[in-house]
């Protein structure tokens, strides 16, 4: 059997329970060594075998997993963050699907999470913000024409911005194009939940000068919205006391 298993977003205690018992099922474990957290091995059999994907074409991967499903061993694909995010993981199954293999996923802390834990952060504040967009600059990596920076940007939610730390500049620019005023509040989030994590709150014209005064180019996820003032929100409707729930008559 196949698992595909998201690691979290840095911390070794971030990983789901689930996840740290299939890392101790596994035969074979291939993880992504350029961000997953090593010391998530450290749950693996002594005679587990363990590949470092960042070393690792598609094809290699894909030959490690075939033979382990033909040696009847289990087999755990352990990925950053939570694996249906920016995870590459659907080529992976569609092979897996060619040939007839079943596999599982287990979800995992994708950054934005860990970013908004660090900064104590609610991303759905009532009369503030009740969307979350996931986004990220083009790179290497096209995006859609329709899910550009600016058309996210008009509609003045909260964003998480992944994979875009190194393109600052352009994007605070775009996100002013598209709606956002330059005195937005913003956030930098760098490795968040690793031990040398650092968090910076600024402003959305100010995102570009203060990753330079810091030096990250890299490793950040950019937050973007009112919510990150934390004020001007109205209380939830689940607490007042006026209101009815199936398991709180209103006072």
């Amino acid at each position: 059997m196949i698992y595909f298993v998201g690691a979290g977003c840095g911390a070794a205690d971030l990983i789901t329970v689930r996840g740290m018992k299939l890392l101790q099922l596994a035969d074979v474990i291939i993880y992504a060594g350029s961000l997953v957290n090593p010391e998530l091995l450290n749950y693996a059999k002594k005679d587990c075998e363990i590949f470092n994907s960042a070393t690792m074409t598609l094809d290699e991967v894909i030959a490690v997993m075939l033979k382990a499903n033909k040696e009847n061993k289990t087999l755990v694909r352990l990925h950053t963050g939570e694996p249906s995010i920016y995870g590459a993981v659907q080529e992976q199954m569609r092979v897996l699907d060619e040939n007839e293999i079943p596999y599982e996923s287990c979800p995992g802390v994708s950054a934005c999470f860990g970013a908004a834990a660090a900064l104590n952060l609610e991303y759905t504040l009532p009369d503030v913000s009740q969307s979350l967009i996931i986004t990220r600059m083009e790179g290497r990596t096209s995006v859609p024409e329709k899910e550009s920076i600016e058309s996210f940007a008009a509609h003045g939610a909260s964003m998480a911005i992944y994979l875009s730390a190194g393109m600052l500049e352009e994007l605070q620019e775009r996100l002013m194009k598209g709606g956002y005023e330059s005195n937005t509040p913003a956030a930098i989030v760098y490795k968040a939940s690793w031990p040398d994590e650092e968090k910076y709150i600024c402003t959305v014209g100010t995102l570009a000068s203060t990753a330079k005064a810091k030096g990250i180019s890299n490793l950040a996820v950019i937050l973007v919205g009112d919510v990150i003032a934390k004020s001007n929100y109205s209380l939830s409707k689940l607490y007042d006391p006026e209101f009815e729930t199936g398991f709180r008559k209103s006072r």
